[in-house]
């Protein structure tokens, strides 16, 4: 089974909460190549095994995700010290090794409760997700695609992801936040899709300031506006590393800044 099957067969389980679901982190970026305002690179998508699957703050779940999941062929991996514990999902022997789900969820407010126990973890349906700050902008105007046979899915699934506009804000708003090793990642995510939605800037720009800004805390605002010059301003060892990266191109690093600090800076452009 190779990864792409892993992940149709993931969709498959949970598609009884599809509408609800949103689909992040790595595998959104993969899955913006389906999208039909997308161009088409010759290079690979930077890949990953872990799948992010989160549901809103106020969403309740019915029914049982953990059942579905196990009839599937996944197995339920319980991590972590937090109660309730963060639950993973891997297909074990039958799928690609490393290939895992996990569920995510908005962390609102303050981080822990009156006696001071972490508010880390909310239970949904039978699963347990991770809850994790400036996550609710993923879910401001959803986009959607869908899996077809080239996916190894039986019927056409759809598939719900962040809008690109939302992907990048969020990574720019938890970049000082992140591990060295996932920071440049995630620049080469930010430069990534930027490259792949170049011809529709304008678009994205639309996207920010009528759907994505309004829903953001005026501090955050202030806080992208400067991002351009921030995050991608000089050219630094994480822009250097997330330049290395790929193993199937030559990316130049200066360019690299400049393009995504250009294209930040028209995309987050006051009105």
């Amino acid at each position: 089974m190779n990864d792409h099957q892993a992940f149709a067969r993931l969709v498959g389980a949970l598609a009884p909460w599809g509408s609800r679901l949103l689909f992040i982190g790595g595998w959104a970026h993969r899955l913006y190549r389906l999208h039909p305002d997308a161009a088409s690179p010759t290079y690979r998508p930077l890949a990953t095994l872990d799948a992010d699957v989160a549901f809103a703050q106020h969403e309740r779940l019915e029914g049982d995700i953990r059942a579905n999941l196990q009839l599937a062929g996944f197995e339920q991996e319980l991590t972590g010290s937090h109660r309730p514990p963060v639950s993973r999902y891997t297909l074990g022997e039958d799928g690609p090794a490393g290939f895992y789900a996990e569920f995510l969820t908005p962390l609102v407010g303050r981080a822990q409760a009156r006696d001071g126990t972490p508010l880390a973890t909310q239970a949904q349906a039978g699963v347990t997700a991770q809850r994790l700050r400036y996550l609710e902008l993923l879910f401001v105007a959803p986009w959607s695609v869908t899996l077809d046979e080239d996916w190894s899915a039986d019927v056409p699934i759809p598939v719900r992801i962040p809008n690109p506009v939302a992907f990048i804000v969020q990574k720019l708003l938890i970049h000082h936040d992140r591990a060295a090793s996932k920071q440049s990642q995630d620049l080469l995510y930010i430069h990534d899709t930027l490259a792949l939605f170049a011809a529709e800037l304008d678009a994205l720009g639309t996207l920010w300031r009528d759907e994505v800004r309004p829903a953001m805390d005026a501090a955050w605002v202030r806080r992208l506006e400067r991002a351009p010059d921030d995050v991608f301003g000089t050219t630094n060892d994480r822009i250097r590393d997330a330049a290395r990266i790929p193993q199937d191109r030559d990316l130049d690093q200066e360019r690299m800044r400049a393009m995504c600090r250009a294209a930040l800076g028209e995309m987050l452009e006051r009105p």
